[in-house]
């Protein structure tokens, strides 16, 4: 898909978010790629109209004698976030 207006991008997000429980809005980042829009447009749209990536749940660090070498030592993840969430007003 070629450039998408602003309007077209903000109705997109409108249809796909739902309500989050910090009073705003939240859009699942697999729904905006299943629309097949240009989704970097529509991501960069979120994020200058005060959208952010959810936080990312920390992992417990593993236990057990091998459990250091078993991947990270716990924290975030750093990967792409699957969910961005707007903040109350930003769809109006």
């Amino acid at each position: 898909m070629g450039v998408v207006d602003d309007d077209a991008i903000r109705a997109l997000v409108t249809r796909l978010a739902r309500p989050h429980p910090s009073g705003g809005e939240v859009i699942e980042r697999a729904a905006i790629l299943a629309e097949g829009a240009d989704s970097a447009a529509v991501i960069a749209w979120i994020t200058a109209h005060a959208g952010i990536p959810e936080a990312m749940v920390a992992t417990p660090p593993r236990q057990g004698l091998h459990g250091s070498r078993l991947g990270d030592s716990g924290g975030a993840e750093s990967r792409t976030p699957l969910r961005f969430v707007l903040p109350a007003g930003a769809l109006t």
